[in-house]
């Protein structure tokens, strides 16, 4: 009997309990079970992401339950919701994370929020659906941080300097004119034969024609070589002997030819190894390869030429097809083609814009901070040369800077039409960035990413990509605000500060950049003077500087106080 009521009371006990544990309701959650990083929020890529950090201690959370989390960021007129993250008790079935009802657990969970300007003044909240059984479970929002920094947004479109197509004007050509005159063995006299051939009397009326024009200047070498059989003092003393008698006939042929004032440089090389070298290398010898072992491995000549003349079979062949082309004095006719000065070119473009060369007409456009006077010039390249590409990219990245952004579309179709180029496909990526589209702005900027002067577009590009060391480095020394705002998101402070110095025309940005800078290295000083500065510029920047948190130490300070009730 007695064991019967003590069976009884423990299945009752049992069964209580069972029934105490499926029961336990779904609770809030507390502000010391969620911990919300970073604090305050900031905007990456043109997005505000954040970790949200979870604890739910032991025999918290109901078995039988689900909650699901969902961020929500409220702003003055709007709010945006992200994806919710649902977590389930363990006798739940369903594929949802799992928090055991005995241990508890703490979790992670990273949301995404998409960036709107009026966030710099908002409130991070996270919304509960909870859950239990069949039965909703109601459960308030919880608040679990404030505003958001957004300094990436201060880098724009604006500030960024679309890819010019280049011209290919330059100031001085220079050329260079070669002649060769050839020697028998072992003897260094000039043949009448060799100053009469061809090559040589071509060469010589190059360089009157360069004395003879204008714009043309001229100067003239002489290198005279043995080839590297014999002895090394016998071809010191026919190489120097080469290039005596070759620069007499020279001089005696400019006498004639009244050009006694060409200064003639001469040099001569005792034994040309190094031509020697590549002429087996250009030839076809079966044994070519030995010969070139031979070379590497004996730096010293006599050794060298002693190596190569115990392979007799090759050495043969040598004599008979290589080493006779050394015997030479190459002339050597140093040519600079000087072009027309920035003066003349802007008076031709005044009076005679067709007698300019393409290069020389996109060239003027350089020579003008006019914008409107650089369209027309790119205007009239388009009439002269209408398949040309680079003036239609170049009118359409006018149209981008100065906020054009349908017309420079137009412009840009018009120049890829004429030719692929990736200058073009540069400043289409920075169109697709102002539509918000990454995928495509990344994979038409990166055509052309190799290209002189598209740092500006990579540095922008990555910006938006929330890659701020990558940023930096693409900016390299360019100095602009958007340079700074990678500078500043790096924290390469130092970096930031000189860049900003350097800025041509500062404008307010920069002010307010340079605040941004002293607030964070606690120079709370030259962070108000600063500040002064950008609002008597730009008044409208008082809304801005009040709700950002950059801000935030200086809040409690007199003077900033003052600053901004002042504008």
């Amino acid at each position: 009997m007695i064991k019967q009521v003590i069976t009884g009371a423990l299945v009752s006990a049992t069964v209580l309990l069972t029934a105490s544990s499926c029961s336990q309701k779904l609770r809030p959650m507390t502000a010391d079970q969620v911990k919300a990083e970073p604090q305050p929020l900031e905007v990456v890529g043109g997005k505000v992401p954040v970790a949200v950090h979870l604890t739910f201690p032991a025999k918290w959370f109901p078995k039988d339950a689900t909650l699901t989390i969902v961020p929500i960021l409220r702003y003055q007129g709007g709010e945006k919701w992200g994806n919710g993250t649902t977590f389930q008790g363990e006798k739940v079935y369903g594929n949802d994370r799992i928090v055991y009802h005995a241990n508890g657990s703490n979790a992670t969970v990273n949301f995404v929020l998409p960036y709107v300007p009026a966030m710099a003044k908002s409130e991070l909240y996270l919304n509960f659906k909870g859950k239990q059984g069949s039965r909703t479970v109601k459960l308030p929002d919880l608040k679990v941080a404030d505003g958001v920094i957004a300094t990436e947004a201060l880098a724009t479109l604006a500030g960024v300097t679309p890819v010019i197509s280049p011209d290919g004007f330059q100031r001085v050509i220079k050329e260079a004119y070669d002649a060769n005159i050839m020697f028998l063995i072992q003897q260094s006299n000039v043949r009448s034969s060799e100053l009469n051939k061809d090559e040589v009397q071509e060469w010589k009326y190059t360089v009157q024609n360069a004395k003879e024009t204008p714009n043309q200047e001229v100067s003239v070498e002489v290198q005279a070589y043995a080839s590297p059989d014999g002895g090394k003092e016998l071809n010191e003393k026919l190489s120097a002997s080469r290039e005596k008698n070759t620069t007499a006939q020279l001089k005696t042929a400019f006498k004639q030819q009244k050009m006694s004032d060409v200064a003639i440089d001469a040099h001569y090389t005792a034994q040309d190894w190094e031509g020697f070298k590549k002429l087996v290398e250009q030839s076809d010898f079966q044994d070519k390869e030995l010969v070139l072992r031979v070379l590497s491995m004996y730096p010293d000549p006599e050794q060298r030429e002693h190596e190569i003349r115990n392979i007799s079979a090759v050495f043969s062949k040598l004599a008979d097809e290589v080493l006779p082309k050394l015997r030479r004095s190459r002339l050597i006719a140093n040519v600079k083609i000087i072009g027309k000065s920035d003066a003349e070119i802007q008076s031709l473009l005044e009076k005679f814009p067709s007698a300019l060369t393409v290069e020389e007409l996109l060239y003027s456009a350089t020579l003008t901070d006019d914008v409107a006077q650089k369209e027309n010039i790119y205007k009239l390249v388009m009439q002269k040369y209408p398949k040309d590409y680079r003036p239609y990219n170049n009118v359409g990245s006018l149209c981008l800077q100065r906020g054009d952004y349908e017309a420079a579309l137009v412009w840009f179709d018009r120049a890829l039409k004429r030719k692929d180029n990736p200058e073009t496909k540069v400043n289409l990526g920075l169109l697709a960035l102002k539509d918000g589209d990454l995928n495509k702005a990344t994979s038409l900027i990166a055509e052309g990413s190799s290209m002189p002067g598209v740092g500006d577009a990579l540095g922008f590009l990555y910006l938006r990509q929330g890659d701020y060391a990558k940023a930096e480095t693409a900016y390299g020394d360019v100095t602009t605000n958007n340079a700074a705002v990678a500078q500043i998101l790096n924290r390469n402070y130092s970096k930031a500060i000189k860049t900003l110095e350097a800025i041509a025309k500062p404008d307010a940005t920069t002010d307010y950049l340079r605040a941004i800078v002293a607030a964070r290295m606690g120079d709370s000083a030259k962070a108000i003077s600063s500040l002064q500065k950008a609002l008597q510029k730009d008044p409208s920047l008082t809304s801005r500087i009040d709700a950002d948190l950059e801000f935030a130490s200086l809040r409690g300070l007199k003077d900033f106080a003052q600053l901004t009730r002042l504008y």
